[in-house]
């Protein structure tokens, strides 16, 4: 079968759908992701967490002096810096993050520090907290 007559007849333009742009006409050939979610699942497998390092009794007893003075304080809205932990919420372990703001308020009843940005910090995690002097 030789096409060479339909050489010199006009492209056709279809009256009922529109003409697509580069980009759609590319896009039904790119890829597929056959396995939706499976690099995100292998990302989060690979994430690194640690275990809550056990803070001693000289320890807790010297950050509670901490939150006892910064409470007593708050009027003076503390510049604080804390490092607190982080339970993963997808796996076991979690990790220690480093937080710094105003201190709004010491929120005893839900056990949470409070800062300025809506950061709120569980009083149970904390390992360590600044303050300006």
């Amino acid at each position: 079968m030789s096409y060479e007559d339909l050489l010199d007849h006009p492209h056709h333009v279809s009256e009922k759908h529109p003409r697509m742009s580069l980009r759609e006409r590319a896009a039904q050939f790119s890829p597929f992701a056959a396995l939706t979610g499976h690099s995100a699942a292998i990302q989060d497998t690979a994430r690194l967490t640690e275990e809550e390092r056990q803070l001693d009794e000289n320890r807790l007893q010297e950050l509670n002096e901490q939150l006892a003075l910064l409470e007593s304080g708050l009027s003076k809205q503390p510049f604080i810096k804390v490092r607190y932990y982080l339970p993963d919420e997808k796996k076991e372990g979690g990790s220690y993050r480093h937080v710094q703001g105003i201190l709004l308020r010491i929120d005893r009843h839900n056990r949470e520090l409070i800062l300025d940005d809506g950061i709120r910090i569980p009083l149970d995690h904390i390992a360590d907290i600044e303050t300006e002097k």
